[in-house]
């Protein structure tokens, strides 16, 4: 049971999603879609006919809208917010544009330490409309909803700047890290430095949590992350942390590197879908979090399959304090939006199921939940 005879009658979705990031008991398990507002979605290729998503984004209206709309039609615990993981470069001084099927584009990749010493860490406020985006819709839900700011992590960034886009292999960017670490450092420092004033934004605008990006650390070994990627990024986790907010660290294609992203301290581990949660979960340690992890392509397969995927997440999980149900990546286009409904419904109505009986005990001045099974 939760602490307080009437807490789960009064627990809004706010609340469930905040309680379950910092491992507290919940009534079930709280819902929400990475990339829920997008393409799949009517209303949001609606507002594309007349903007392009960079518009959407600088435009506090427009992102407020597809941010909250997609919220609500689903019927989640949480919304985050309408930006993209790409908007930091500009004010540092790299220009981007999205290509017609190409995705993302960096006109003047990152080469030289003299490139790197040209970038500008002093312009961050010129991201502030991210944060006017954020104060609209938390504004709208008040605690009926958390509300999840986000930003790119360094590796993921740096790579982006790197490369100059979506890369295979990643040669440019490893070529950096191993042959040139002064400029390779270099280049952290500095987004570092704006990405948590960037994080500084969104939470002074009302974000409860931040989620923190690595899309493509997935390409690298343990060994490479440990020594090239972990203390930068610790060091942005912890400084989020100390804004008062959780912090979620999400990567793709990470499972051997799980333990190791684990020891940035971040609150919530996201999990992809190639790993069955459990064993996710126990690569972390029990004393963290987690998110997922659903395979997004299965809000494709008829419904009877997709009732079985879900109930086995939620079997996974095991009905244990800090399991935040999501997919093991975005939405994609073309998906049915009624199925991502479906999702949400079930694991509202099959939460019950895998629900683990606790009692509250007070052992030596510390707060315990301990199971009755």
């Amino acid at each position: 049971m939760i602490e307080g005879a009437g807490e789960a009658v009064g627990l809004t979705g706010g609340n469930r999603f905040l309680r379950a990031c910092l491992r507290k008991p919940v009534d079930r398990p709280p819902i929400w879609f990475l990339r829920q507002a997008g393409r799949y979605m009517a209303e949001y290729r609606e507002v594309r006919k007349h903007h392009t998503l960079v518009e959407i984004c600088k435009r506090p209206d427009l992102a407020a809208e597809v941010t909250i709309t997609a919220a609500e039609k689903l019927g989640v615990d949480a919304a985050i917010i309408f930006a993209d993981l790409l908007l930091p470069l500009e004010p540092m001084g790299l220009d981007f544009e999205f290509v017609a099927g190409e995705g993302p584009m960096v006109h003047h990749p990152l080469r030289t330490v003299e490139a790197i010493d040209r970038l500008r860490v002093d312009r961050a406020g010129q991201l502030e409309y991210v944060a006017a985006a954020i104060a609209k819709v938390a504004g709208h839900f008040g605690d009926a909803m958390g509300m999840i700011g986000f930003c790119g992590a360094p590796f993921t960034l740096a790579s982006y700047m790197i490369e100059g886009g979506s890369s295979r292999n990643y040669v440019h960017t490893k070529q950096m890290m191993y042959g040139e670490p002064y400029a390779w450092q270099k280049l952290l420092d500095k987004l570092v430095v704006v990405l948590m004033a960037f994080c500084r934004q969104q939470i002074d605008a009302g974000a409860d949590v931040i989620q923190i990006f690595d899309s493509w650390v997935g390409s690298l070994s343990v060994e490479d992350y440990r020594d090239y990627v972990l203390p930068v990024t610790t060091r942005l986790v912890r400084a989020v942390q100390e804004m008062g907010v959780p912090v979620i660290y999400f990567g793709v294609e990470t499972a051997s590197l799980l333990p190791v992203m684990r020891e940035t301290g971040a609150n919530v581990m996201g999990l992809d879908w190639r790993t069955p949660l459990d064993e996710g979960w126990k690569a972390v340690g029990q004393g963290c979090a987690v998110q997922g992890n659903l395979d997004p392509i299965t809000l494709f397969a008829p419904e009877p399959i997709l009732e079985t995927r879900v109930k086995q997440v939620l079997a996974q999980a095991a009905g244990r304090a800090g399991h935040i149900f999501n997919l093991g990546h975005g939405i994609v286009p073309g998906t049915p939006v009624e199925n991502v409904r479906a999702v949400v419904r079930m694991v509202k109505a099959f939460s019950p199921q895998f629900a683990r009986k606790e009692m509250t005990l007070r052992v030596g001045g510390e707060v315990r939940e301990v199971p009755l099974d």
